[in-house]
């Protein structure tokens, strides 16, 4: 059965399409203007705009097209009403409806027209199932007791669901510090960093006229390192908001963001069985391990 992938960024998609090829089973690439994927190989490839979806839909058609997967990370973009061709321009009031309901609004919306024009909507989770880990403890350091973290955790949940916006937090001791916001999880994590020359121009402009304003400087950095110290010891939780489509959606966490928890300071990381996709286990343990942090899969 052929196969779109439609990619976005990350690291993901060239782990779907890796997976659909040790299959036997090349996918169509469908990449969006504006956000270009890491897939590399001699794919067929249909570049495509959200104005011209229903050209796409027709594309993929022709090309013998039965199962679509989305996979990687896709912001929502600005739409050219001039550039929509008059194929997509009946589905225009349903997506500006769509998305007028935040980004699982508008991803539910588009499975429903893939689904319409045929083709079957498959999670990534679904093509390489590998991607779920097992539940329990997958590190060498175990959580401490934390029933009151997984309750705060479940209802900023459904409070960020009610609004759509964000997959992940922050607690410590069963009280939330930060929630996830449209910036996504690793800014969050960079929140709670410690502060750098390359991750602050303003830390490079402040060294280079620091007997001028050193005191000013000096103000600024105390304040990054108060911030930076409130994530030690805290819980990264990351999971599906109540009522969340997975199959286009399903929230995922990698080594980038192990090792962004490490250097927040953070305890470890707690997701649902189920419902996020860990990409590279092994080595997302391995920087766990590292920095005596855990990995707790709970059901």
């Amino acid at each position: 059965m052929k196969i779109a992938l439609i990619a976005g960024t990350g690291g993901l998609p060239p782990r779907i399409a890796n997976s659909l090829l040790a299959e036997g089973r090349a996918p169509v690439i469908c990449e969006m203007r504006g956000f270009a994927s890491e897939v590399a190989g001699d794919f067929v490839r249909v570049p495509f705009r959200i104005e011209t979806l229903g050209t796409l839909l027709g594309t993929l058609t022709s090309l013998g097209v039965e199962q679509v997967c989305m996979a990687g990370a896709v912001s929502r973009p600005d739409v050219d009403p001039g550039a929509i061709d008059p194929v997509t321009a009946p589905m225009v009031p349903r997506l500006m409806a769509a998305m007028a309901k935040g980004d699982d609004g508008t991803l539910r919306e588009i499975i429903t027209i893939f689904e319409e024009h045929g083709f079957a909507v498959v999670g990534a989770h679904q093509v390489a199932p590998d991607l779920l880990p097992q539940a329990g403890v997958l590190t060498k350091t175990t959580p401490p007791p934390m029933d009151a973290t997984l309750n705060a955790a479940r209802s900023a949940l459904a409070d960020m669901g009610q609004r759509d916006l964000g997959q992940a937090l922050l607690l410590r001791d069963g009280v939330v510090i930060a929630r996830e916001d449209t910036r996504g999880t690793a800014a969050m994590l960079r929140d709670f960093s410690g502060p750098s020359d390359l991750d602050d121009p303003m830390g490079s402009l402040f060294g280079i006229v620091g007997d001028v304003i050193e005191g000013a400087a000096d103000w600024l950095s105390a304040a990054d390192a108060v911030l930076a110290s409130q994530g030690t010891g805290a819980i990264l939780y990351k999971g599906p908001k109540p009522q969340q489509s997975l199959l286009a959606d399903m929230p995922l966490i990698g080594p980038d963001t192990a090792t962004q928890a490490a250097e927040a300071g953070l305890a470890g990381i707690v997701i649902p069985a189920g419902g996020v996709m860990v990409l590279d286990t092994r080595q997302v343990v391995a920087v766990l391990d590292a920095h005596n942090m855990f990995l707790w899969v709970h059901r």
